[in-house]
């Protein structure tokens, strides 16, 4: 059976001796849990796509304990520098060249050459981090397109036995996932959004944030940008103003309609508690049976691109819906 376990020095003890052998371990970080590995052990990130399911062409998050170790693996330039010294550690990943030598296994960027790096803004990862020694290849701790897991018991639920340990932090502060920036010549381009928002990258570097030209759906170039994604399942309905008989609400704000089918993402209408609410609400109304959740529709700025990018996905056709 799998062990929940709490914060403690051995329990990190034991998890750092676990990714060294190979072994799963999910971690919390202020996003989400993590379902992590040794990024440069090829068989141990091969057992993070088998455990989720995830398609091979879907590229990982390499976690890091500062920027100075980041610098091992990817190339930065005074953008990239400029961009890990306002954020970091926090929940924007940078999505740069990996250097020829920096040992990574080559599953963590899908086939391509760049990686997708970070540092995690929360004391559980970032004493696991310190106490492994090395980049911690680690997606979300969940079966690959459903919700995202904000806390311990959302991973045991999902995986079960495919992991090792799972390091409980409580529920995850952000509640999305990180922010994905590339650096392109003409700025720099939103490839996820997240807590991260686009003024404040803008801000930081007096860049202008561009959406990415990549399409194609089928062949990311840095993780959460699948299609269908993030989803419960229920079939989710977007810019509903109340549930139809037989749905379930996720609701937002002062006037939302109440009632015992109905969870309300943040009765003031506060994106940063909408966004921490997000997936552990998705989650409790599809425990509920629901065939649908129907959602309010949630301001389209700041966190709350971050919060539709999410739903959205979650409301676009399954891949067995297309077939």
């Amino acid at each position: 059976m799998n062990i929940v376990h709490k914060f403690s020095h051995s329990a990190i003890g034991a998890a750092a001796t676990a990714l060294k052998s190979g072994k799963l371990v999910a971690i919390p970080t202020e996003t989400v849990y993590g379902l992590g590995a040794d990024a440069r052990n090829d068989a141990a990130v091969a057992r993070i796509f088998e455990a989720k399911g995830r398609p091979r062409f879907n590229p990982l998050i390499v976690h890091v304990a500062d920027l100075a170790t980041a610098e091992q693996f990817c190339v930065f330039d005074e953008t990239a520098r400029t961009l890990a010294q306002s954020f970091w550690p926090g929940p924007l990943t940078l999505v740069l060249p990996r250097r020829a030598d920096s040992g990574l296994s080559l599953l963590v960027s899908a086939g391509l050459d760049t990686v997708a790096i970070r540092v995690p803004d929360a004391p559980v990862a970032e004493a696991l981090l310190r106490q492994f020694g090395g980049p911690i290849a680690a997606p979300s701790a969940n079966r690959s397109g459903h919700v995202s897991p904000t806390r311990a018991t959302h991973v045991a639920e999902e995986l079960g036995d495919s992991v090792a340990m799972i390091l409980d932090g409580g529920p995850c502060k952000a509640g999305v996932e990180s922010t994905i920036v590339s650096i392109g010549k003409d700025g720099l381009h939103l490839l996820r959004p997240g807590p991260i928002t686009p003024g404040d990258l803008e801000k930081a570097t007096g860049l202008p944030v561009r959406s990415p030209n990549n399409t194609d759906t089928s062949q990311p170039v840095a993780p959460g940008q699948l299609e269908s994604h993030y989803a419960p399942n229920a079939a989710v309905r977007l810019n509903a103003d109340r549930a139809a008989p037989g749905e379930a609400l996720l609701a937002f704000g002062p006037y939302a309609p109440t009632g015992d089918n109905v969870m309300n993402l943040s009765p003031s209408g506060d994106l940063r508690e909408a966004a921490a609410n997000l997936f552990a609400m998705l989650r409790a109304l599809d425990e509920q049976g629901f065939v649908t959740i129907a959602v309010m529709p949630i301001p389209e700025d700041g966190l709350g691109l971050a919060i539709n990018d999410r739903l959205r996905r979650a409301a676009a056709p399954r891949p067995e819906q297309k077939a």
